[in-house]
C-alpha cells in the first residue's frame, strides 16, 4: 500500500520549508522532526502574553510587557563588561533597555534615536529603575502584526531558537492539506472537536493559556487522532492473529469438576466468570489472545489450571511458562494438588534438566503423556515437540514481549495465549500496552484471607523494629526485610543489602539469610529454599523477591526507605505476606522527613489493599512511564496525547477502533480511507503492513 498523494508535501525534506537550512535541519534532528509533518506534531507547551499595553505601568514588575516607545539617547559602556543602555519612553513612563556584549553600531540601526519601535520583553526592577534585558522583540510599528498577542513557547533541543521552531511549524501547518474525516461523527458532533486542519491550525496559534491546555479542543482532538491511530493499529493485529486460524477445544468439564470439588472453598464470582470467558474462546476456532489481570492473591492460579485442563479436556496438552526457575517450581507446586485431583499428570522443565531425565520428559511429552508442563523459556528450545499442544499460559507479561508471544504460538498449531499478571495496571495503560488483547479482570479477594496490617515507622525506630522480628521469630514466624535500590548500581545496592545482613546476623543469629541480584542463580535459588523450607527466618533481599514468591508461613514484611519504592512495587512486596493464618505485619520504614509525596504515597498504601485503586493513584502520581519501569513498559510514545490527563480517550478509542474494523476490516469505506491517511500521516507503518498482508 503506497503512501496517499495528498501527503507527499509534508513528507518532503525539512529544507523545502521557508527559512529552514542545513543547519536547522540537523539541529530540528533533535527534537525527533525529520518531516514536515513532524512539526505538526510539535506543539507549544505554554505561551506568553504579548499583548499590547499603553505602558509599563500597567504590569506589577517582573512581567512581560510590550508596548510602543519612543527611542532615546544611547549610552555605550565607558569599561568592557559593563551593559550597553538606551533610554526609552512609553505613553506613560521612561526606562531602559540593557544590552550586553552588544555592537553599538547594529544596536544603532535597530533602535535609531528618535524613532517609534514596538519592544516586548521582562520588565525589572533595578535599583529603583525599570528596565528590559534583552528584549524579545523589537519591531517597527508597521511590523507589529508580526507579532501575535499570545505567543507560543516551543520544546527546544541544542542548536534551536524559539523563532526558528515556531517559524518552521508555521510553514508547516501552512503545508498541511484538508483531509476527510477519520473520526466518528456522531462522537465528534458529541465531543465538539473541531475538524483537523482547524486543530492543527489552533494548536499552534493558541490565543490564550486555555487553547494550550490538555482538556482544550484542539489538544483533545489532535490526542484521539493519536491514540485512535494506535487502537486501528492493535486492533489490526488482533484481527489478524484471529484470522490465523485457531482451534476448538471444547470443554467436557469432567476434570474441572474433580478439582472443584476437591476445593476446601467456593471460587469467587471474579473467578467463576474469568473461566467461563477463557472457556469460550478456547471453544471458538479463532485464536485466543487473552489477558489474566488479577490483584494479589485474587486466584489467578485456579484459574489459568481450569483453562489448562480445557485443553486436556480437549484432548491437547498445556504448558505453563515462567520468567524464572524459582517461579516455575513455585507454579508447579501450587499446581501439584490441583493436578493430582484432577488426576492428570503435570511435570516441569527447566534449564537445569539434562541428560536421560530430559530426554524422558521430551519423550513423554512428545506421545502426550505429559498433560499439562511448567517450565521456564526452555520450553522454547528447538528440540521441545508437543504431542498437541492447545494452550500457553503466560506468567508476568512484561517480561515477555509480543515477539515470545508469537514464538510460543508457533509451539502449537495455532494454540491459545493466556497471558497472567499480578500488577494491576490502569485500564488506559492496559489498553496502551495489551489494546491487541481481551481481558479479563479478577477483582474479588477468595474469603478466608486476612488483610495485611501496614504500618509506618520511621528509620530511627530500627531497633524496635528489630525486637519486633526477634519475638515473630520465637514463635516460629518467618520475615522478610527488603533493601532499597540504592541508586542504579548494583554493587552500591549489593553493599547496602549485605551490611543488612550483617547488623541482623549479629542481633539475630544465623537464621538469616540474604538474596541479592548479584549472586549467582544456583546460589539465589538456595536461599529462597532455605527460606520456603524454615531453615531462615528472615531473608534479606532485594527487590528479587518482588514477583509470586509463596511462603505461606512468612507473616512480617519489612521494607526500607519505602518512600523510594513505587507504590505498586510496594503493594507487589506487602503481597508476599499474609498468605497463612497467621495475621500479617507490613513495616514500611521511612527516612524522616518524608517529602509530600511520599507521605502521600504511603499513606495511600496504609489505606488500602485494592490493586486497581493503588495503580490509579500510582498514575496520578508518577506518570505512565515509570509505572511499569520506562525501560521495559513497552508503552508507545504519544507525542500529544497524555495517557494520566487523557484516559477517558484511550476506551473511547479503542471500541471506535474495533467497531471501525468489525464493520469494515479492509478499510475500503470512505472513513476507511480516510484513517489509512491518518496511519501514514502518524507513522503507523505496522498497521499499514498489516493491511496490505490482509
Amino acid at each position: 500500500m503506497s503512501r496517499p498523494e495528498v501527503l507527499f508535501p509534508l513528507f518532503a525534506g525539512l529544507e523545502t520549508l521557508e527559512g529552514v537550512g542545513p543547519k536547522t535541519a540537523r539541529a530540528l534532528a533533535g527534537l525527533g522532526v525529520e518531516r514536515p509533518k513532524d512539526l505538526l506534531f510539535v506543539l507549544p507547551h505554554s505561551g506568553v502574553d504579548r499583548a499590547r499595553r499603553t505602558s509599563i505601568r500597567e504590569v506589577l514588575p517582573p512581567a512581560v510587557v510590550t508596548v510602543e516607545v519612543e527611542v532615546g539617547a544611547h549610552v555605550p559602556p565607558r569599561t568592557r563588561g559593563k551593559p550597553y543602555r538606551i533610554t526609552v519612553r512609553d505613553a506613560l513612563q521612561e526606562f531602559q533597555l540593557v544590552y550586553f556584549h552588544a555592537r553599538g553600531d547594529a544596536l544603532q540601526r535597530l533602535l535609531p534615536p528618535g524613532a517609534r519601535r514596538i519592544v516586548s520583553g521582562r520588565v525589572e526592577l533595578f535599583d529603583g529603575v525599570a528596565q528590559i534585558v534583552h528584549p524579545d522583540h523589537v519591531l517597527a510599528p508597521e511590523d507589529a502584526a508580526d507579532l501575535p498577542a499570545y505567543e507560543p513557547v516551543y520544546p527546544l533541543a541544542a542548536g534551536l531558537t524559539q523563532r526558528q521552531v515556531a517559524k518552521a511549524a508555521q510553514a508547516a501547518v501552512a503545508r498541511a492539506p484538508h483531509l476527510a474525516e477519520w473520526i466518528d461523527g456522531p462522537l465528534k458532533l458529541r465531543e465538539g472537536w473541531p475538524d483537523w486542519h482547524v486543530a492543527l491550525a489552533d494548536a499552534h496559534a493558541p490565543r490564550s493559556a486555555g487553547d494550550i491546555a490538555a482538556t482544550a479542543p484542539n489538544r483533545l482532538r489532535l490526542a484521539y487522532d493519536e491514540l485512535f491511530a494506535h487502537q486501528v493499529t492493535l486492533a489490526l493485529a488482533r484481527a489478524r492473529a484471529r484470522r490465523g486460524k485457531g482451534r476448538s477445544s471444547r470443554e467436557t468439564r469432567s476434570l474441572q469438576r474433580k478439582v472443584l470439588d476437591s476445593l476446601p472453598y467456593v471460587p469467587t464470582g471474579a473467578q467463576l466468570r474469568a473461566m467461563a470467558e477463557i472457556a469460550a474462546d478456547m471453544a471458538s476456532d479463532q485464536r485466543m489472545n487473552r489477558l489474566l489481570q488479577g490483584d494479589v492473591g485474587a486466584g489467578k492460579t485456579l484459574v489459568a489450571f481450569m483453562a489448562l485442563l480445557v485443553a486436556v479436556e480437549a484432548g491437547g496438552q498445556g504448558v505453563m511458562m515462567a520468567p524464572t526457575e524459582i517461579l516455575a517450581r513455585q507454579h508447579l507446586e501450587s499446581l501439584a494438588p490441583l493436578a493430582a485431583a484432577a488426576g492428570v499428570r503435570l511435570d516441569l522443565l527447566t534449564g537445569r534438566d539434562k541428560g536421560a531425565e530430559r530426554a524422558a520428559k521430551l519423550a513423554a511429552l512428545a506421545a502426550g503423556e505429559i498433560a499439562v508442563l511448567v517450565g521456564t523459556h526452555a520450553v522454547f528450545q528447538k528440540d521441545v515437540v508437543f504431542h498437541d499442544l492447545r494452550l500457553a499460559v503466560v506468567d508476568e507479561q512484561h517480561r515477555f514481549g509480543v515477539a515470545q508471544r508469537m514464538e510460543l504460538g508457533a509451539k502449537g498449531v495455532a494454540a491459545d495465549v493466556l497471558v497472567m499478571t499480578a500488577t494491576p495496571i490502569p485500564r488506559s495503560l492496559a489498553l496502551a500496552s495489551y489494546g491487541d488483547m481481551d481481558v479479563s479482570v479478577l477483582d474479588e479477594k477468595p474469603p478466608g484471607r486476612k488483610p495485611v496490617k501496614t504500618v509506618l515507622v520511621s528509620d530511627s525506630r530500627l531497633e524496635e523494629v528489630v525486637a519486633h522480628l526477634a519475638r515473630a521469630l520465637a514463635e516460629g514466624r518467618q520475615a522478610y526485610w527488603v533493601c532499597p535500590l540504592v541508586e542504579d548500581s548494583e554493587l552500591v545496592d549489593y553493599a547496602s543489602a549485605e551490611a543488612r545482613f550483617q547488623l541482623l546476623r549479629a542481633l539475630l543469629g544465623d537464621r538469616v539469610g540474604l538474596v541479592h541480584g548479584q549472586m549467582p542463580p544456583t546460589e539465589k535459588d538456595a536461599a529462597m529454599a532455605r527460606f520456603v523450607a524454615g531453615e531462615t527466618g528472615v531473608l534479606v533481599a532485594t527487590t528479587v523477591i518482588e514477583v509470586g514468591v509463596n511462603v505461606p508461613n512468612a507473616s512480617i514484611m519489612v521494607v526500607e526507605r519505602a518512600e523510594i519504592f513505587g507504590l505498586a512495587q510496594l503493594h507487589q512486596l506487602r503481597g508476599r505476606v499474609g498468605r497463612g493464618a497467621a495475621q500479617s505485619t507490613c513495616l514500611l520504614m521511612y527516612q524522616a522527613p518524608l517529602s509530600e509525596t511520599g507521605q502521600r504515597r504511603l499513606q495511600t498504601l496504609r489505606d488500602t489493599d485494592d490493586g486497581f485503586r493503588i495503580a490509579e493513584e500510582d498514575l496520578a502520581m508518577r506518570g505512565a512511564g515509570d509505572l511499569i519501569g520506562t525501560a521495559q513498559s513497552g508503552l508507545p510514545r504519544f507525542r500529544i496525547a497524555d495517557l494520566e490527563r487523557q484516559a477517558a480517550l484511550m476506551e473511547i478509542a479503542q471500541s471506535d477502533a474495533r467497531r471501525l474494523l468489525a464493520e469494515d476490516p479492509a478499510l475500503e469505506s470512505p472513513r476507511g480511507r480516510a484513517t489509512r491517511v491518518l496511519l501514514w500521516l502518524l507513522d503507523q507503518d505496522r498497521a499499514i503492513r498489516l493491511i496490505g498482508v490482509g
